[in-house]
């Protein structure tokens, strides 16, 4: 299985465990503001990548990675924020931290490897 669809596999069952984060943190600690930039930037990783695979051109891709990068980042800047205020606990935080780790280190290796083949061209 090659790197892009791995990437198709993670980001999309880490999307799903962002919108059953965001659905606790609505319903049970009734915390809707970063519930809603969790839910958006970490469903659009996914998103972004599902995009990707009909990119107009090489460039085209290359740019939805890097910005699924972007977000990838972000989520891990929410996640830390919810871990850190107490809104969501340990166990829960550990499991999408380690994934998301995984999923920012497979789109640099993705979008590095992109770019060095874009650039032979």
């Amino acid at each position: 299985m090659g790197n892009q669809n791995i990437i198709q596999k993670k980001s999309f069952d880490f999307a799903l465990e962002i919108v059953r984060i965001a659905k606790y943190l609505e319903k049970e600690q009734k915390e809707f503001v970063l519930s809603r930039q969790l839910l958006r930037s970490g469903t659009a990783i996914g998103a972004l990548v599902r995009e990707s695979e009909h990119a107009e051109s090489k460039k085209d891709f290359i740019h939805k990675m890097s910005v699924s990068l972007k977000e990838a980042n972000e989520t891990r800047y929410w996640l830390d924020l919810l871990r850190e205020s107490n809104l969501i606990g340990n166990l829960d935080f550990t499991k999408v931290d380690d994934e998301i780790v995984q999923i920012i280190r497979l789109l640099a290796s993705i979008g590095k490897s992109s770019k060095q083949n874009y650039s032979k061209v």
